[in-house]
């Protein structure tokens, strides 16, 4: 067998949970090892350890990809009620998704990963449309009250000296109503932007960023404002030599534009268009199961990770004894953004090649007609056989041979 591929530095690895949790190790075990020497700084970020640490596992994760400059994330699970008792846990923990975000100022960029067989919804999207989210402020940090009749709401500022101003909401005269008070930073607005123009030059393709700044002209339109002055001083030239271009309209234009596109470009969304956009986007190409993620800081650090939960049920099979035939496409996707981006940090281009190589097989799998149970009922192709999760992965290497040789 040929040598093993050499790593220099490590990547972060953060195991996750349930079925993901599973996959993780057989994606290892069956595609990865035998073929790289590799080097994690590993974290186990599996619910039990969380409770165990008190959580500190997750920021130290994140501290540590800071410090590498790229890591790759197994799903986790982000405990409610239920989980408290059946984990029995101390705390009902936070998203580890979103402390790792908070920790890293990072925004997530989610992408269809695009295979014969599986047709979009919309048949013209031949090309992947990646969305960039902001995941600061607006609805969900706001300020909401319930307002009787007869009241007078009002915006107020009162500033470091303690002058105050004041803007009418409305004259509650004729009705019961609601008031809900929105935020948002600059500088997350600017990390935002940098982060979208960063990734857009790594991936070489245009950004279209869309809000409502006729209607909002002060909220909005500060977005519009702050993305138009970072990209005309920082990022103008640099796109032009890229032959690539930033382009703004309003979020109704881009709807429409974007229904009409062959995609292959970044959307840029505000939270909530964002929250929204990315779940229309992900089931009009066909699956989530087929999504990669991956959060980008705008100081150029990486966190690749599965655009899908932990797969809870095929879990509870697989616990029984039961055959499971789990998707694990998008988990794959994130150890080769991963390794890929490790290789290019790294100038190891034998490591880059690895990583295409392994996509290659895997989506070469599919489009011969051998699949998880998901995409056999999404595949249009005649001759299809489902497998199991682990004969899926089995495949995949039986193909990833045959390219390597």
């Amino acid at each position: 067998m040929a040598e093993k591929i050499l790593m220099k530095t490590p990547l972060v690895e953060m195991d996750g949970d349930e079925m993901t949790r599973i996959i993780w190790k057989m994606i290892k075990d069956i595609l990865l090892t035998p073929y790289i020497d590799l080097k994690t700084e590993y974290y186990d970020l599996g619910l039990e350890n969380r409770n165990a640490t008190d959580d500190q596992v997750t920021v130290d994760s994140a501290n540590a990809t800071k410090k590498y400059g790229v890591a790759v994330k197994c799903a986790t699970i982000t405990p409610n009620a239920q989980r408290m008792e059946e984990y029995d846990l101390k705390q009902m923990w936070k998203s580890p998704n979103g402390t790792i975000r908070a920790i890293l100022d990072g925004t997530v960029f989610r992408a269809p990963i695009i295979v014969k067989g599986i047709t979009p919804f919309i048949p013209t999207w031949t090309k992947p449309i990646t969305i960039a989210r902001h995941a600061y402020g607006d609805v969900y940090k706001n300020t909401e009250m319930i307002v009787k009749q007869g009241s007078k709401a009002e915006l107020v500022v009162t500033d470091e000296n303690g002058n105050e101003t004041r803007s009418l909401i409305h004259n509650f005269n004729g009705s019961d109503g609601i008031i809900q008070g929105l935020h948002n930073l600059d500088n997350s607005i600017a990390s935002f932007a940098k982060a979208c123009f960063n990734y857009a030059l790594d991936i070489k393709q245009d950004v279209w960023f869309a809000t409502k700044d006729t209607i909002s002209k002060q909220y909005d339109h500060r977005f519009k404002d702050i993305f138009n002055e970072i990209y005309e001083n920082e990022y103008k030239a640099k796109f032009e030599e890229a032959g690539i271009e930033y382009f703004y309209t309003l979020i109704d234009d881009a709807v429409a534009r974007v229904v009409r596109s062959n995609g292959g470009y970044i959307w840029a969304c505000k939270n909530y268009d964002g929250d929204v956009m990315s779940d229309m986007v992900a089931t009009a190409y066909g699956s989530l199961g087929m999504m990669t993620s991956v959060l980008v800081s705008p100081d150029g650090v990486y966190e690749y990770e599965a655009a899908h939960g932990t797969v809870t049920r095929h879990y509870y099979k697989h616990l029984k004894g039961e055959e499971t035939s789990t998707n694990s496409v998008a988990t794959l996707f994130a150890w080769t953004g991963a390794l890929r981006k490790r290789g290019e940090l790294d100038n190891l281009p034998e490591l880059m090649k690895f990583a295409d190589d392994l996509e290659k097989a895997t989506i070469q799998t599919i489009e011969d007609g051998v699949m998880t149970g998901d995409l056999v009922l999404l595949s249009n192709l005649e001759n299809k056989r489902k497998v199991n999760t682990e004969e899926f992965l089995q495949e995949i290497n039986n193909r990833l041979v045959q390219i390597r040789k």
